[in-house]
């Protein structure tokens, strides 16, 4: 289909590629808009229908957003302005430049400028950042049939009707009412008698990785969101928590690869952007590393004396990064599904411990049979690099399951605390007890 009306678009065969393109779904438009070039891009928009035009423009990337509003005239940038549901309005306006911000705000009515402005200025990743105002409020005092009857004349403008917000005349939230309730309901009865009182909701300045949690723990479809004075100010709808999800859990990704976050994608990021983004922690892994080089140096002597202990120092420090990081990130992503809280310090030591003897005792015994009837080394430096192995291992994984927790307990992200910062850690320990034990059973 794609390569349909692609075809359509170099034939300039209008007619018949309009027709093609108001059959599909929004979302299929704007892939297929994606792919062009930004002229053919503000074509093949252009000869949308209005009401199409904007359910596609809500879906397109940021480029062809900037793109396309300064292709077109300021009377379709008002019907966008006037038809987005706020909260694509708040996120399409967050990443575009300066003065396109200014050509959307000149479009738009005072009352819905003011409102911008001041959905604007919420912090960056804040559950402000993603309410929409399309939302159904109804008043306490409604009858049943009061409510759908408002509920039909302004519902096809709401983003979502699944839940509706009782309120006062400050805009205080009183309560909440499901749709299926209204509808199986008495048409005489009133809305105070059969609403929901006890309201779960979110503040303005609560950060969205909380917002995340609370939609999981609910099953929320919608959530409202209150200002400092507990008036309500917008509902957060499952689709924006959906991107909400998966920016954290990308951010969280990047943190254990040892990277700066970044939201551009990997295509569209300039390799400088990448580097850039790449160097710090490097930097910090690479000088931390260091460490394990001075452990070499001071036992130098040990390794003079049996030079046989060398080939084994990848062994044990690869298989206790490894172990490491298999702890670290269970524990890192049982704290982001709250599954795991910083009061079980101590069960996930328990546990780490049981788990880590059965590991390191399986794979010591597998390494000693391996090392001492297979390679035929002396038993004393089998029993050194097999006892290494499983303190190791015990050390490995009790260091990475404590460290997210202690991360958190200090107001950091659990996920700085992954794979590269724990393998450096492991390297030093797992080298510190190789030779303070091949020091000791062989009397070097």
């Amino acid at each position: 289909m794609n390569e349909k009306i692609i075809r359509l678009l170099k034939e300039k065969n209008f007619k018949a590629l309009r027709e093609e393109i108001i059959e599909l779904n929004e979302v299929n438009i704007a892939e297929i808009i994606e792919e062009l070039n930004k002229n053919e891009a503000v074509i093949l928009y252009r000869m949308l229908p209005k009401d199409l035009a904007v359910d596609v423009f809500a879906y397109l990337s940021n480029e062809q957003q900037m793109n396309i509003i300064n292709s077109i005239t300021d009377k379709e940038i008002k019907h966008i302005v006037d038809e987005l549901f706020f909260d694509d309005m708040i996120d399409f306006l967050e990443e575009m430049p300066a003065n396109v911000v200014k050509k959307i705000l000149e479009n738009a009515k005072e009352e819905e400028r003011n409102l911008i402005n001041q959905f604007l200025n919420y912090p960056e990743n804040s559950a402000g950042s993603l309410i929409t105002i399309e939302y159904v409020d109804l008043r306490k005092d409604m009858t049943v049939k009061e409510a759908i009857k408002h509920l039909k004349e302004t519902g096809l403008e709401k983003e979502t009707i699944y839940t509706c917000y009782v309120t006062d005349g400050s805009r205080k939230l009183e309560g909440i009412i499901s749709l299926r309730k209204l509808v199986i309901s008495q048409e005489d009865e009133i809305i105070e008698d059969i609403m929901e009182t006890d309201v779960v909701y979110v503040h303005t300045h609560d950060d969205q990785e909380m917002v995340a949690s609370v939609f999981k723990k609910y099953d929320f479809l919608a959530l409202p969101v209150l200002d400092k004075e507990e008036r309500l100010v917008g509902i957060i709808t499952i689709d924006d928590i959906v991107d909400v999800i998966e920016q954290e859990n990308t951010e969280d990704f990047q943190k254990m690869a040892g990277m700066e976050p970044s939201e551009i994608e990997y295509l569209d990021a300039n390799v400088f952007t990448l580097a850039k983004n790449r160097i710090a922690w490097l930097l910090i892994l690479m000088i931390s590393a260091t460490f394990t080089g001075r452990i070499i140096q001071r036992y130098e002597n040990v390794l003079q004396s049996v030079a046989i202990l060398a080939a084994f120092i990848p062994m044990l420090m690869d298989t206790g990064g490894n172990a490491g990081s298999q702890s670290s990130t269970l524990v890192i992503r049982g704290l982001a599904l709250e599954e795991i809280k910083t009061k079980d310090f101590f069960k996930v030591i328990s546990k780490e411990l049981r788990v880590s003897f059965i590991v390191g005792i399986v794979l010591s015994l597998i390494n000693f049979l391996r090392i001492y009837f297979i390679e035929k080394i002396s038993f004393k430096i089998s029993l050194t690099v097999t006892i290494t192995l499983f303190v190791t291992i015990m050390l490995a994984k009790i260091v990475g399951g404590i460290l997210p927790i202690v991360a958190r307990k200090f107001k950091l992200d659990p996920a700085i605390m992954a794979s590269p910062l724990i393998t450096t850690i492991v390297d030093a320990v797992a080298l510190i007890v190789y030779f303070s034990f091949a020091t000791m059973i062989l009397g070097i």
